[in-house]
């Protein structure tokens, strides 16, 4: 079993994950390589699992790089949510032998394809969302116009800060802050909810996952962007459109076998958490 190791180094503790990682992996496989979370890596390493220590901004980077080779991704948490990392160290040594072996638990789970293409019809940007494609406003934060188009039919034009275009792994982040629905990943969809609309009648929207959605900008700010899984920003202008499609390859996330996703949504997400109610008499 060969196993590329992924790490942000910067993090602060990361050092001390990463030895007790890498003594886990030794007792069932082997290391072929071991990198920073931003290096780029040889086209010709391979390999059987990528374990990523880290938050969800790592694990969603190794998705990316790795997809290509349908090579499962481990996620390790030291984030502060890790919604996407199934593993902390203890896990990980538990359930080493099920992760390093012929048959993990490996989900599947849909990517956005993303393309920016110019007034004239180049395209200027292609890239992978994990989670989501955000059209934000930017500085100086005037409100953004944008025209939707929803698989070559026309949409809503409409003022805001932008739009969020989610995938279901995706529809807890940024999409459930701005009052978007939570869908589970299983669902093969896309949803689609507005920023800050100035309208009271544009509600979010999960449309098939075999729709293409684009974004036209019609009006922009200096700092108008493309934000791809709040970490890779693509400058707009107007006249510019974001397509935003499900990809052909799918990601491939290692799970734990003994959690589920319900269980994943109580206990990081807070799903349905009681209010704090006053005891009787206080």
């Amino acid at each position: 079993m060969r196993v590329i190791l992924l790490s942000s180094r910067a993090r602060a503790g990361t050092g001390e994950v990463l030895a007790q990682v890498r003594a886990t992996i030794a007792r069932h496989a082997t290391v072929v390589g071991e990198f920073d979370v931003n290096d780029t890596l040889p086209p010709d390493l391979k390999a059987d699992r990528a374990v990523v220590i880290g938050g969800d901004g790592s694990i969603m980077a190794a998705l990316r790089i790795f997809m290509a080779h349908a090579t499962p991704v481990v996620g390790v948490n030291t984030g502060r949510l890790g919604f996407l990392a199934e593993f902390d160290t203890a896990s990980l040594e538990t359930h080493a032998t099920a992760i390093f072996g012929a048959n993990p638990v490996i989900r599947q789970r849909m990517v956005l394809a993303v393309t920016v293409r110019a007034a004239d019809g180049t395209t200027r940007y292609e890239g992978l969302a994990v989670n989501d494609c955000v059209v934000t406003a930017g500085a100086p934060f005037r409100m953004i116009e944008l025209a939707l188009r929803l698989d070559g039919e026309n949409g809503p034009e409409f003022l805001g800060d932008g739009i969020i275009i989610a995938t279901p792994v995706g529809s807890t982040a940024y999409n459930a802050s701005a009052g978007g629905p939570i869908v589970h990943p299983d669902v093969e969809a896309i949803i689609v909810t507005p920023n800050a609309a100035h309208s009271l009648a544009f509600r979010p929207v999960v449309v098939p996952a075999s729709l293409a959605v684009q974004a036209h900008v019609v009006r922009a700010n200096e700092g108008t962007t493309l934000v791809l899984d709040g970490h890779i920003n693509v400058s707009l202008r107007v006249g510019d459109t974001v397509v935003a499609k499900r990809h052909h390859d799918m990601a491939r996330i290692v799970a734990r076998p003994d959690s589920s996703y319900w269980e994943t949504l109580v206990d990081k997400m807070r799903w349905a958490e009681s209010p704090n109610y006053r005891a009787p008499g206080s």
